[in-house]
């Protein structure tokens, strides 16, 4: 989950269960209640999830290292290879060069990005059962456009950490001595500009990720509840035993297993865009016949992957992104769910425990 963030992937990505309240018409399937935006006390909610996802972050971190290193890299090393060539010359601190300076702008950027998509996902859930959507259509619609408003409020503060990270993630001559360094750097030779490389495709990249892992995330963890409900309905032995979506072992089953899923499909849709981001990001560009450096644009990072390695060069690093992103968001969804039950109101508790049994 990015949770981006994340993802979210590298913002990671902060993933959440979504959903607009049910209607009756959907009472049948069991799916757990549902905590609002409005039900959380909101100081500690950002509280609480700096210090979660700053841990859930630093476990993650090491694979989005290889990811970056693999889109830069002008030869197809595989990820075992450049695993291990990271190890030999750079030993375990090589998996976490630049880490410093993400996880300060993890937290601004994650406490955006979860506002922007509980804010969201509640207003236009609720707009679209009102206007009289079927649950399934105004789920994926309140999680399209929760992604789609939470990647471009992330997206403010997470280029700029995303752009001095990354160049020290692949700094292997030791050109910067840390974050505020390539900082310096950056806006001594582009000015501000150079810390926004690759803004435009950023929201390119991952508004649709987002919005294409919230719509398959919500409509992979619906089907899964229909049939866990189904099945469970229709086994004898199952009769007056407590019902599959108050076993808190099947909501993690399911919660995994869709975020998974939806990571797969976000991946594979949108890792051309994402390797072309990453060589604007980190690469510094190419040299003019007065000598002067002009960072290189979307068109000529393609043409260079193209010449280097064809299509399948766009798609370096996908194993390691597929990895980063299903790892990352089923960590951070189950985190989140946790966290935002931690983060109920104590005027709210009851009457949530009371929806949950029902």
């Amino acid at each position: 989950m990015s949770l981006g963030a994340a993802t979210v992937e590298e913002t990671a990505t902060a993933p959440l269960s979504p959903s607009p309240s049910p209607s009756p018409s959907s009472s049948e399937m069991r799916v757990p209640a549902e905590v609002d935006w409005h039900m959380l006390d909101k100081s500690r909610f950002f509280f609480l999830g700096a210090a979660l996802f700053s841990g859930v972050s630093a476990a993650l971190y090491p694979i989005v290292v290889l990811k970056t290193r693999q889109q830069v890299s002008s030869s197809n090393l595989s990820c075992f290879k450049m695993s291990f060539s990271i190890m030999r010359h750079e030993g375990l601190c090589g998996f976490y060069r630049g880490f410093g300076t993400s996880l300060m702008g993890t937290i601004p950027a994650r406490a955006l990005y979860m506002g922007a998509l509980e804010v969201t996902k509640s207003s236009i859930g609720s707009v679209t059962v009102r206007l009289g959507f079927s649950d399934t259509t105004a789920l994926a619609m309140a999680n399209a456009a929760a992604g789609l408003s939470s990647a471009m409020a992330a997206q403010l503060v997470w280029t700029p950490v995303d752009v001095v990270s990354q160049r020290l993630m692949v700094d292997k001559r030791d050109r910067y001595r840390n974050g505020i360094d390539v900082f310096r750097k950056i806006l001594y030779s582009d000015g501000l500009r150079g810390l926004y490389r690759g803004f435009g495709i950023s929201i390119l990249t991952y508004a649709p990720s987002n919005a294409v892992w919230w719509t398959s995330y919500s409509v992979v963890s619906r089907l899964l509840w229909s049939c866990l409900d189904r099945g469970a309905s229709e086994d004898p032995s199952d009769r007056g035993c407590r019902p599959a979506s108050r076993r808190p072992s099947a909501a993690l089953a399911i919660q995994g297993l869709s975020a998974a899923a939806a990571s797969g499909v976000s991946a594979a849709i949108t890792m051309p865009l994402d390797t072309v981001k990453t060589r604007l990001q980190v690469m510094d560009g190419v040299v003019e016949e007065d000598g002067r450096r002009r960072a290189m644009t979307s068109f000529q990072t393609v043409r260079s992957l193209i010449r280097e390695g064809g299509l399948r060069a766009c798609y370096r690093g996908l194993g390691p992104r597929w990895a980063s992103m299903a790892m990352s968001s089923t960590t951070m969804v189950t985190t989140y769910e946790f966290l935002k039950k931690l983060s109920v109101k104590d005027q709210d508790i009851f009457s949530f425990m009371t929806t949950s049994r029902k």
